[in-house]
């Protein structure tokens, strides 16, 4: 009977599942049908009268008429980056870019309904200690009306409150001029909006934008008839190399980076901005020091660009810039073939006093031509020059003159390798210079070499300081690896012996009171010197003539912004000295005293960071002895494991606790280590060694005779426990371990948390120095408890003398070459450390294989404490194991006794 009523209800049963399944569809279809209709009606509510909604295809558009990205910049929306007021960054990058997801067609013609995703950048927002986000993403739904050119949308978003939660945002978005076929001065100008009420958390002030026009655009200032209007722009400049001869060979790799930042070179007799050519808006008040291009969209095949001219005052122009109109252009660019020349028109932007949305161009009267020179030279030795001027007559309001700029000559090394340096100022350097004489026994820096790299400190005669670099351009007719960590390579036909040929980059900045270039309204000051003369690579000595960039207000009447009355002296230490020392060098002017452009004599120096042979060998020897410590440790455990098989009887008299730390020392880094042995990537050290294949192998060694010591004392804690347990009289024993376990652990857990303290004030007292204007780094914590445990490790013996103390032994536990030999091992790593303080340069830091830092106590203090330390307790080892565990207590003390001993009863 119930079997029957089972078989009855079972279809019921499985139908339920059906059931439920077209339940939740239908549910999840009335949902999206209600979200769906909900859409439409704010969009109906907002939208009806700029686009015109209409049933759209339920398929999408596999070819998009709309590009994939549209970016601009916007103003407004206070609310979105002002969540928190603890904001890090008073200014943020305003950008804001528009991607289509999807677009369908309609029944009407033209009219396509579209998905959008826009994201505003916006300030990074921080929230107790933790950085939110630096954009707001919205997602948007709406029509785009292609023969008027309007889009208009409503969707929703996301930032955090005040008080750290999230908000939704409802927005909405109205674009015009989002047309087909667009030129220079169009833009794509609209709004955002929010939907929320005012006093809503979740309401944002409006955003007005505009956005670049990407689709069917026209070059209509850089045709190729127009290329006539750029012949008297470049007069001044060196000749160019042609576009198939750079490194990249492809037109868009031109203005490919994010950032070409350029130095602004002004003619003479400009001292204010009042009377300079000025190429900014004469509102701005003041001279621009910065250029940088940046792409907006480039075509390889018809070799156009536009590109965004952007000006700054400042020394740098930041990747997270903030844009503003007054200080930007935008421009048309082409390759000029004839001339090896990229022309550009740029056009300014107008109508945005208040607000973006009205956003046009206009005043395309500013020019630019850009080189990559053929030749560089001491007057000249930049990747990229060129000239930005106006097509302007002078009475024109707007016109400025010719205005030179260059790129740094620390940057845009890419294009370096194919350009050649000209030498001029050798003979004069070499009549400024006498060349000491040649010492024997001493080697100095090669001249292709990177210790030819100098990062320095600048003081004068009153110990005001500076700070700045120098960096080799070329050696002989060979350009140096500009810019780079990698060290140029000898030619095979270069002649290294005698004084050579070469060229520098010198960048300092010193307070602008002891400026060899005279004083700016600014306290700091950066001067650049490209310098040439000869180097001896056999005495070390560098003397060059150099040409520093002038302030406006010193120019000469030629229109000259160079000094090149300016000579630098460097002298380099030997490379073989175990203590290399330091690079030592001074700069000086040659004029007469009575010169306005005379400054007096300013010292550097810097330390040398070579990489000797006496570093490999260094190397080569740590490698050594981390294998032979390894080894012995093996060894000296094997010992042991013959010891107490020999003398059965002592197992249960070692400790435990002992036998423990030692076993955790062995696999604590064969557990944190263990990828070394199959996934080890040397590519970080084989860029500081030579030898990187040579680590790589011995650490694969060193690991598996580390996992042999592991295993033999491994063995060792298994067979003492098993002693220890296998005979029931050995209670007392127990009894005793607990004792050391008691005094051990509280010993250690003091102890690490004096090394948490010390880590925490070490931190909290960490400085700025005030040189390098960096702070020092902080110490890791978890770097403070690894040299904790290894000071822990070297004590390792101090459980064992514990229980010699409670138990009161005599018996011979510890074979002498465990306890000795495994001490020795433990000390050695402290007497290298000693000398190799003595006898390597500090540079070498970074660089440890044996007695690293990382897992022990180092310094002169603990390099003698620790050993003393440890021989001590060696020795009270022997001590105890002869005269009993308490022969240093008074007599009367010495056979007190807790408990009973019981007599062991062997094996045999």
């Amino acid at each position: 009977m119930n079997t029957s009523a089972m078989t009855n209800s079972s279809p019921r049963w499985h139908s339920l599942p059906w059931f439920l399944i077209l339940f939740f569809l239908s549910t999840t279809f009335s949902v999206i049908s209600v979200s769906s209709s909900a859409s439409q009606d704010i969009y109906y509510e907002h939208c009806s009268s700029i686009v015109a909604g209409s049933q759209p295809y339920q398929v999408p558009l596999s070819k998009l008429p709309l590009p994939r990205t549209h970016n601009g910049y916007y103003t407004g929306g206070d609310k979105l980056h002002n969540q928190n007021s603890d904001s890090y960054y008073p200014s943020f990058s305003n950008s804001i870019s528009l991607s289509t997801r999807a677009v369908h067609e309609t029944g009407i013609s033209g009219l396509f309904k579209v998905e959008l995703s826009l994201t505003v950048g916006v300030s990074n927002i921080y929230f107790q200690d933790r950085r939110r986000r630096n954009s707001v993403t919205f997602k948007l739904q709406g029509y785009w009306s292609e023969p008027k050119g309007n889009l208009c949308a409503v969707g929703t978003g996301s930032t955090y409150s005040k008080e750290d939660y999230l908000l939704k945002l409802s927005a909405l978005l109205k674009l015009s001029n989002l047309t087909k076929s667009t030129i220079i001065t169009s833009l794509i100008s609209g709004t955002l909006q929010s939907l929320s009420s005012d006093n809503e958390d979740s309401y944002f002030e409006p955003i007005s934008m505009f956005l670049f026009p990407q689709m069917n655009y026209q070059y209509t200032y850089v045709s190729d008839d127009s290329k006539h209007a750029f012949s008297g722009g470049s007069d001044h400049l060196p000749k160019g190399l042609p576009l198939g001869s750079l490194p990249t060979q492809t037109f868009c790799s031109i203005v490919s980076r994010r950032i070409n930042q350029f130095n602004l070179k002004y003619s003479g007799g400009c001292v204010s901005a009042k009377n300079c050519s000025n190429p900014l808006d004469e509102s701005t008040g003041y001279m621009p020091t910065i250029m940088s291009l940046s792409e907006i969209k480039c075509s390889e095949d018809k070799e156009r660009m536009r590109v965004l001219v952007e000006f700054a005052n400042g020394s740098y122009i930041d990747y997270y810039r903030h844009f503003s109109p007054k200080m930007t252009l935008i421009g048309e660019g082409s390759w000029d073939g004839t001339k090896n020349q990229l022309c550009i028109v740029a056009c300014r932007f107008m109508g945005m006093a208040q607000s973006f949305a009205d956003a046009h161009l206009g005043d395309c009267s500013t020019m630019l031509t850009l080189r990559f020179p053929e030749v560089w030279s001491i007057r000249g030795a930049s990747s990229i020059v060129g000239q930005i001027w106006s097509k302007k007559s002078v009475n024109e309001s707007g016109y400025f003159d010719k205005i030179m700029f260059q790129s740094d000559s620390n940057r845009g090394g890419a294009f370096a390798s194919t350009a050649k340096y000209e030498y001029s100022k050798i003979d004069i350097a070499s009549k400024s210079c006498s060349n000491p004489s040649k010492t024997k026994g001493k080697i100095y820096p090669d001249a292709f070499s990177n210790e030819m790299r100098i990062d320095m400190s600048v003081k004068n005669s009153k110990g005001e300081v500076g700070w700045g670099y120098s960096v080799p351009i070329s050696v002989g007719n060979q350009l140096h690896q500009y810019s780079s960590s990698v060290e140029s390579e000898e030619p095979a036909n270069f002649n290294s012996s005698g004084p050579v040929n070469i060229s520098y980059h010198i960048d300092i900045t010193v307070n602008s009171m002891i400026s060899p270039l005279n004083a700016s309204s600014t306290s700091y000051k950066r001067v650049e010197i490209i310098a040439e003369g000869l180097y001896d690579a056999e005495t070390g000595s560098l003397c060059m003539v150099g040409c520093g960039t002038l302030d406006s207000n010193d120019h000469a009447p030629t229109n000259d912004y160079l000094d090149c009355k300016i000579l630098v002296k460097i002298k380099f230490p030997p490379t073989n000295k175990r203590n290399a020392g330091r690079i030592k060098g001074s700069i000086e002017s040659t004029r007469v005293k009575s010169d306005h452009l005379y400054f007096e004599v300013l010292d550097f120096s810097a330390y040398a960071y070579y990489t000797d042979e006496a570093a490999n060998w260094r190397m080569d020897a740590e490698i050594i002895m981390v294998l032979i410590s390894t080894t012995l440790s093996c060894v000296f455990v094997g010992l042991q494991l013959f010891h107490v098989k020999r003398n059965s009887h002592v197992l249960p008299f070692t400790s435990l606790v002992m036998l423990s730390i030692l076993t955790l020392g062995y696999m604590i880094p064969l557990v944190l280590n263990f990828e070394a042995l199959f996934l080890r990537n040397s590519r970080g050290r084989s860029i500081f060694f030579d030898s990187g294949g040579w680590i790589e192998a011995n650490e694969v060694i060193v690991r598996i005779v580390g996992m042999v010591a592991f295993l033999f004392q491994f063995r060792l804690l298994h067979r003492t426990w098993s002693a220890r347990r296998g005979d029931g009289n050995q209670k007392a024993l127990w009894i005793a371990e607990k004792r050391v376990l008691f005094v051990v652990l509280p010993l250690c857990a003091a102890g690490a948390l004096v090394a948490v303290i010390a880590n925490w004030g070490n931190n909290e007292n960490d400085v700025i120095d005030t040189y390098s204007l960096r702070s020092t780094n902080p110490r890791s914590l978890w770097g403070d408890l690894k040299s904790y445990a290894g000071l822990v490790l070297d004590g390792f013996l101090l459980p064992q003398i514990l229980l010699n103390l409670f138990w009161n032994s005599r018996e011979r536990a510890l074979s002498c070459g465990f306890y000795m030999g495994n001490t020795l091992v433990r000390l050695l790593p402290h007497a290298y450390d000693l000398y190799r303080a003595h006898n390597y340069f500090h540079q070498y830091d970074g660089s440890y294989i044996y007695a690293n830092p990382g897992a022990d106590f180092y310094s002169t203090a603990w390099d003698v404490v620790i050993p003393l330390g440890g021989l001590v307790f060696a020795l009270i080892i022997y001590l105890q194991q002869k005269f009993g565990g308490r022969f240093f207590f008074p007599r009367r003390f010495r056979e007190l006794e807790g408990y009973e001993k019981v007599p062991v009863v062997s094996d045999a």
